[in-house]
């Protein structure tokens, strides 16, 4: 840093605010700074810094799949979000979602030197009470139940899915048939308990419920089922690209949607909008999931003061072609 300072004629403090992103260093001094770095090959110090302040400017993340939609939207906005604070990523996935997998990730994470971490495990062990987050590091939790002495980010699943069946029923279908996500989500649970709450406070009989995995594939083998069943008139997938399955298997047939069948889907992927017909679906907003996730946990790391505090992100129900009214028979 000396170097730099001489090369660049200022003060060592100067150097400081520029090595540590402050914003009180004007942009031609700053400008004259990183060009002296570059020109004697000056690169920050992280782990002497950590050990001067005490900060690794470094976050981890538990997350148990990167291979569902949701999962990797919400790590993609996580990571966004993290960079803008100026923090890196640590990135550890959990196979198994016990007590010893997470305790052990948590372990691995504290020998990264992390100043916190987020959880995104979407299997109920985390609501269980065999899953205890260690004290004294700061921690957030994205979409669960169960009530940790920290920050919750809990996405509306819930009103998402009765706005889905609302608007099919208001449009003037019987019933809503119903494809699951898998048993053991937490998000597909809370979908599908909606769902079923919404048809009965309407007074309308509830389907037998179809499990998926997430997958087209599912959506695809559940939606056979539903094409050769003609009264069916409408379904909620819970999620789009089961509801992507199920179009196809309807087009197959030759029923048509919406005229014969309507379809909403959940998430809102960037692809919905070119489904043919185009799918209406529930929105979801993984950057704002991934925002206040990663605000809470700076918040956090910032303070040393845990809050036990549940941050609510709303979903909204974003109609396309896919949805109509019944066809009179």
């Amino acid at each position: 840093m000396a170097d730099v300072a001489r090369e660049a004629g200022v003060s060592g403090q100067t150097v400081s605010r520029v090595a540590n992103g402050r914003t009180n260093v004007d942009a031609d001094t700053r400008e004259r700074v990183l060009d002296a770095m570059r020109r004697v090959g000056y690169r920050p110090n992280s782990a002497a810094r950590a050990l001067r302040n005490g900060r690794f400017r470094t976050i981890g993340v538990i997350i148990s799949s990167l291979s569902t939609f949701g999962n990797s939207r919400t790590l993609d906005a996580i990571a966004g979000a993290v960079a803008d604070e100026g923090f890196s990523i640590v990135l550890m996935t959990v196979p198994r979602h016990t007590q010893g997998e997470v305790a052990g990730a948590f372990s691995r994470l504290n020998e990264q030197a992390v100043d916190g971490v987020i959880i995104l495990i979407e299997q109920h062990q985390l609501d269980q009470s065999e899953i205890e987050l260690p004290a004294g590091l700061p921690v957030v939790v994205i979409d669960s139940n169960a009530r940790y002495p920290s920050p919750v980010i809990d996405t509306a699943q819930a009103e998402g899915a009765a706005s889905a069946t609302r608007h099919l029923l208001e449009l003037g279908h019987a019933t809503v048939w119903h494809i699951a996500g898998p048993p053991q989500s937490y998000a597909a649970e809370r979908r599908l308990k909606s769902w079923q709450a919404t048809l009965e406070a309407a007074g309308r009989p509830v389907p037998p419920v179809l499990i998926g995995d997430w997958s087209a594939d599912s959506g695809y083998e559940h939606g056979q089922r539903l094409a050769a069943d003609p009264s069916v008139t409408a379904v909620f997938a819970a999620n789009d690209q089961m509801a992507l399955g199920v179009l196809r298997a309807l087009h197959e047939v030759g029923r048509r949607v919406p005229d014969d069948v309507s379809v909403v889907g959940f998430d809102d992927m960037a692809e919905a909008a070119n489904f043919w017909p185009p799918l209406t679906t529930v929105h979801q907003s993984f950057d704002d999931v991934g925002r206040h996730a990663v605000a809470a946990l700076v918040g956090e790391i910032a303070t040393g003061q845990p809050e036990s505090t549940l941050i609510h992100v709303p979903t909204e129900l974003v109609v396309r072609s896919s949805t109509a009214p019944p066809l009179s028979r």
